[in-house]
């Protein structure tokens, strides 16, 4: 049942919430969620009428002052997070990376405090870059949704599957790496399976129909438009911190116009 804040709008509880994002990760049907990067872009996002927020680490590491990689505390990263929160009322789901060196009943403690319906968990080191081994990281995953069980928190959690990005080997050995990955973190707990940086086709074809479970693309150049995605089968497409490059571009852009004594805005602006 949905209950009342004490500005008096109607607000879906922690709960509500998670089943929400669960559900709409559907083969063929995806999720698309434009990652943001402060409260401000959040708002945006949920007022073009996306029915989920997607925190993205990088963005909001550099939006920071940090670089990504988990360079950024933790306690900076989850106040973001819990102030992005606030500002929506569409369900949030946070990039942890791999949890800022958090043991998982803490971090998902810190995620309830903020309140989000789902997290981001990758299986490489995001200070090294080296790749976590499959099962170390099926524990943590089971670790996590253990205390998440225990804590009686539902949480949609998106297991980030990095031999694209990180791993070794032939591309076809990759693609069973990343596979055998993501069929061992579904049966630890996961909801989801992240094989960040599958850009072909086929590659993305045989991840939706061998992971055994929905699977997310990012979108970004290269990548098969969001219709062919869902053709493909994928079940969410995210952005990264593709949104936030192009804005920053965009600023530095404005910021060289005005270095040169011209006007940064459109003939046609509003004033």
């Amino acid at each position: 049942m949905a209950m009342e804040t004490t500005e008096g709008t109607t607000s879906a509880t922690a709960h509500e919430k998670a089943a929400a994002l669960r559900a709409l990760h559907v083969p063929g049907s995806p999720l698309v969620v434009p990652n943001i990067w402060d409260a401000a872009s959040a708002r945006a996002v949920e007022a073009a009428g996306f029915p989920v927020v997607a925190t993205g680490s990088a963005a909001i590491a550099s939006m920071l002052g940090y670089d990504d990689g988990e360079a950024a505390p933790a306690g900076e990263m989850l106040a973001a997070v819990t102030r992005i929160v606030r500002a929506v009322g569409v369900p949030v789901t946070a990039d942890m990376e791999r949890g800022y060196g958090q043991k998982p009943a803490e971090l998902v403690a810190r995620l309830a405090s903020a309140g989000v319906a789902g997290c981001n968990l990758e299986d490489s080191d995001p200070r090294t870059g080296e790749m976590v081994d499959a099962d170390e990281q099926a524990a943590f995953l089971g670790a996590v949704r253990a205390a998440a069980v225990d804590a009686g928190v539902d949480l949609v959690i998106n297991a980030r599957v990095d031999p694209y990005l990180h791993g070794t080997g032939t591309p076809s050995e990759r693609l069973a790496e990343s596979v055998r990955r993501g069929r061992l973190y579904l049966r630890a707990g996961a909801d989801c399976v992240y094989p960040i940086f599958a850009t072909e086709a086929e590659d993305i074809r045989a991840l939706a129909g061998e992971i055994d479970g929905p699977i997310n693309v990012l979108f970004r150049p290269g990548t098969p438009s969001i219709g062919e995605l869902a053709a493909l089968g994928v079940a969410r497409v995210s952005f990264g911190p593709g949104l936030y490059r192009v804005v920053q571009a965009h600023t530095a852009r404005m910021l060289a116009a005005v270095r040169s004594g011209n006007s940064p805005y459109p003939p046609d602006a509003a004033g």
